[in-house]
């Protein structure tokens, strides 16, 4: 039931992480399929190797993020990040 309405009325999709300021991971709030923006800026299939590339993309950007603003910060997992 849940696919026939996105293929009746399309897809809708939400916000589920903000990986980097450009890409993002979203999903169907009906039929829960996943996207996220590949390269070239098109919506693609979060596949497990594009879940692997924004998990690594994400890492890259919180520590850049961390050491232009100089502050000694912790990750979501609890260690700190030395700047």
């Amino acid at each position: 039931m849940k696919n026939i309405q996105c293929k009746l009325f399309g897809h809708d999709f939400i916000v589920t992480r903000k990986v980097t300021y450009h890409v993002k991971e979203y999903t169907c709030k009906t039929c829960k399929k996943q996207l996220t923006i590949n390269g070239n800026g098109h919506l693609i299939e979060l596949s497990p190797k594009f879940k692997e590339i924004n998990d690594v993309l994400e890492r890259v950007h919180y520590k850049r993020k961390m050491m232009k603003s100089g502050e000694k910060k912790y990750t979501k997992r609890g260690f700190q990040i030395p700047a």
